[in-house]
């Protein structure tokens, strides 16, 4: 039987789904017929969201370099070209792709490496989309269908690694739900680093549905850092990494050998650094002025601290 879900339902950013799409369909498409409301799909809308942004990103670059023919490619693709390619999982339609590290380059208002859908964008290898697939189905089973399902829709495969190298993960504001991510061939690790991501695109629009805005004065000491950090980045930890806890404990009893001593290696050192958050994590929410932002917040890291 299925884990019990986390409840991820949170009805600003399903506002803000919708809203900034229009928007962004506008701007790309302005002679199209606005969207119908897909306020009861929370998870198609969280999807036209985060691929109208992959087109506006693209179509924003094309204008700028003068390339017409790129330019008029997305404005005739407002889903930046999703259908073909897409892989089947247990959480809909992904979009996973493998593009190599010399095609995530760096921009003046972006220092992190990013990579837009684009005309010449290509599924990933079919072991890497069975990879892929396995770890959706491994993250929806433990409870996390609905996180993966709205934050996690493009997957941007970086670096095959083997199991205990460092494996470096990250998001962008600039392309809400879409994951880049090292991985390695195993389903239960690459569902805790989808699941990490996914709750850093939940965050992002959560406190940007919210109007939520954190002053960079209050600072609070990150155990995984070992660094004071302003309060916007202290919560982000504290909120992404008591998710991949919560999965964690609930996928190791699924798993055997050195997987199994992995994760419960890696369980352990989170509890480890998570419990030396806990008196600032209060402190750092009086901060969220949004009530129910505040107590979803609090709801996951009590429950990750209590493992």
């Amino acid at each position: 039987m299925d884990t019990p879900a986390i409840s991820f339902s949170f009805t600003p950013a399903q506002t803000l789904h919708f809203d900034r799409t229009q928007r962004i369909r506008a701007v790309i498409q302005p002679a199209t017929p606005e969207l119908a409301d897909t306020a009861a799909s929370p998870a198609t809308a969280a999807a036209e969201y985060c691929l109208a942004h992959h087109a506006l990103e693209g179509a924003e670059t094309a204008a700028r370099a003068g390339d017409t023919t790129t330019f008029d490619w997305y404005t005739a693709h407002a889903d930046a070209n999703a259908a073909p390619l897409s892989t089947p999982t247990a959480v809909g339609a992904r979009i996973v792709v493998a593009p190599g590290l010399d095609r995530l380059p760096r921009s003046a208002i972006s220092e992190t490496p990013y990579y837009v859908l684009s005309p010449e964008s290509i599924t990933a290898s079919p072991g890497l989309q069975e990879l892929a697939a396995a770890a959706f189905a491994t993250g929806a089973k433990n409870g996390f269908a609905d996180l993966l399902a709205a934050h996690a829709v493009v997957v941007v495969l970086l670096r095959h690694k083997q199991l205990g190298d460092t494996l470096d993960s990250w998001t962008i504001t600039r392309l809400p739900g879409t994951v880049f991510c090292d991985h390695i061939d195993e389903p239960a690790v690459l569902a805790r680093d989808l699941i990490h991501e996914a709750g850093h695109n939940w965050l992002n629009d959560a406190l940007t549905a919210t109007a939520t805005k954190i002053s960079d004065e209050a600072q609070f000491y990150s155990p995984w850092k070992q660094t004071m950090r302003p309060a916007f980045g202290f919560l982000h930890a504290c909120w992404a990494f008591p998710l991949t806890m919560v999965y964690t404990a609930r996928v190791l009893p699924e798993t055997t050998g050195t997987v199994h001593q992995f994760l419960t290696a890696y369980l352990a050192q989170q509890r480890d650094l998570l419990a030396r958050t806990a008196d600032d994590h209060a402190r750092a929410l009086a901060l969220v002025p949004d009530t129910g932002l505040r107590q979803r917040l609090h709801g996951v890291h009590h429950e990750a601290l209590s493992l």
